[in-house]
């Protein structure tokens, strides 16, 4: 498949999922499970952010420590793309999403473009 495009500016979609480092989907981890879905729909690109504090639904505090180095880190995934691209990958995340926070907001594109001299892997 060749490099996903969007277009150059306008209106768009940042998707949101927040999850747990140790969140899995079947047997590999869930956010690279999500990351390769959105591959596998032509989405322009997906960003795994790791942040070294933060709880969610439990109030149970996941915390980067000296003597801890991994707690259940929390994660969030970002997407941008098009509303209908976006919203058309949805009901795969919400296959394999069980536990978290998806969030979807209007955002305005400025400028996205896939080097044509970069091979995609």
């Amino acid at each position: 498949m060749k490099g996903a495009m969007m277009k150059e500016n306008g209106p768009g979609k940042l998707l949101r999922i927040f999850i747990g480092e140790n969140d899995r989907a079947d047997r590999q981890p869930l956010y690279q499970a999500i990351v390769l879905k959105a591959r596998e729909h032509g989405l322009a690109g997906a960003t795994v952010l790791r942040g070294p504090m933060g709880f969610g639904a439990r109030s149970h505090l996941h915390t980067a420590k000296i003597l801890r180095l991994s707690e259940d880190l929390p994660l969030i995934i970002e997407i941008v793309d098009t509303e209908e691209k976006i919203r058309a990958f949805l009901p795969e995340l919400a296959a394999v999403v069980q536990d978290g926070l998806i969030t979807l907001e209007t955002v305005e594109i400025i400028r996205y473009r896939a080097s044509s001299d970069k091979p995609v892997q």
